[in-house]
């Protein structure tokens, strides 16, 4: 298969970003993209190896347009090889998917009913693997879940305290963005060995956001539960509530599933604390005190979960800042280490604010490092090509 192409695609709500790279042990990128804003003003962005971005405006657009408008501009990316193998981000991988899986009709039926477990994502997920099966029929087809690198957690990490056939029948913490914390696990051991082999907390702050605890590379614990809305808060997702504000305002309010479904997806978290924007930068833009209360209420919940990560570490010898919010913000990377020199956490604000790699000034090492979830897929399925 050496010389023929891999894609990536990684569908999302409201994007769908891919890759193309060369198959090989290695697979080598030769470029990639995303289509933005999908809805009624889409647009695509292209960046071949070598080359200069190149944009094109779509328009109105769903996941299906938006599919289609990537498979017709792959042309300069893929340079004539045939597609060998296609890797997916699927969110949700339930309790049995602890490594990439083949994707077949029973697979994907199988998938769908996790559906509920993951609605801003996983039917996007889907959607991207039914148009490439259609758009590359003898190519593999493999799904990479997000909740594979948190398998293997120990019972009191992987449970809720409800009756244990809950547990039994799957309603158990799974974890999510473990693509990523598998990508940062891997450059830690890459580059930084010695810290790898330790306590460290991987902090993923974009639109969605959490935490991961891991011990020798290994994922021990995370932010995120049953499904992608625990702990942190997030773009338009409210992280940690307390269950009885759900019955309250059923009871009370007459709110069914799916009224309490787009309040906690889509209406809460920075958008509605705020109520401008769940964008991170233009609330720190922004001089509203609305804007300066929910970036507080944000950090807060980051500090609180690195004592409580912490905790479940013993102790804690390093601290990575990745993901859109994590990588690029100094601001919140000061605002959420402040005060925590009681834990041997405290940044030199010089490299902070030049974003580079290492900027701890405590005993604890704190680095920001660029994540790569297309890079995960694509080895992935190099690797099952063989």
């Amino acid at each position: 298969m050496s010389g023929d192409a891999i894609l990536t695609i990684n569908a999302g709500s409201s994007s769908i970003k891919f890759s193309a790279h060369v198959a090989g042990r290695a697979p080598h990128e030769l470029g990639r993209g995303q289509v933005e804003r999908l809805g009624p003003a889409a647009s695509l962005t292209v960046h071949a190896e070598g080359a200069s971005a190149e944009r094109a405006e779509i328009g109105p657009a769903d996941h299906a347009q938006a599919l289609r408008a990537i498979l017709e501009h792959l042309g300069p990316l893929l340079h004539g090889r045939r597609v060998a193998g296609v890797g997916h981000r699927v969110v949700h991988g339930g309790p049995d998917h602890a490594a990439p899986v083949r994707l077949d009709d029973a697979a994907i039926v199988e998938l769908a009913r996790l559906e509920p477990l993951a609605p801003l994502h996983q039917p996007y997920n889907l959607s991207g693997v039914r148009a490439a099966r259609a758009a590359f029929p003898d190519a593999l087809q493999l799904a990479c879940f997000d909740t594979a690198f948190h398998r293997g957690h120990a019972w009191e990490h992987d449970t809720f305290a409800l009756p244990s056939s809950y547990h039994a029948r799957g309603i158990r913490r799974y974890g999510f963005h473990g693509l990523s914390y598998q990508f940062i696990a891997g450059d830690l051991a890459r580059r930084f060995p010695d810290l790898a082999a330790g306590r460290v907390i991987v902090a993923h702050l974009g639109n969605g956001a959490s935490m991961c605890a891991l011990r020798g590379g290994r994922s021990l614990s995370s932010t995120m539960g049953f499904t992608a809305l625990d702990g942190l808060a997030m773009g338009t997702r409210s992280g940690q509530i307390d269950p009885g504000v759900l019955l309250y305002l059923m009871q009370n309010d007459g709110m069914d599933a799916d009224a309490l479904s787009r309040l906690l997806y889509r209406e809460s978290g920075l958008k509605g604390l705020s109520g401008i924007s769940h964008d991170m930068r233009r609330l720190l833009a922004s001089d509203a005190p609305e804007a300066a209360q929910a970036i507080s209420y944000y950090v807060t919940r980051i500090r609180h979960e690195i004592g409580a990560l912490t905790a479940d570490l013993g102790g804690l010898d390093g601290l990575v800042f990745t993901a859109g919010v994590g990588q690029n913000s100094d601001v919140i990377r000061a605002m959420a280490c402040d005060g925590m020199g009681w834990l041997g956490l405290s940044l030199d604000a010089r490299a902070n604010a030049a974003g580079a790699t290492e900027i701890g000034a405590g005993r604890v090492r704190v680095l920001v490092l660029p994540t790569d979830e297309e890079a995960v897929i694509a080895q992935a399925v190099s690797d099952a090509l063989g």
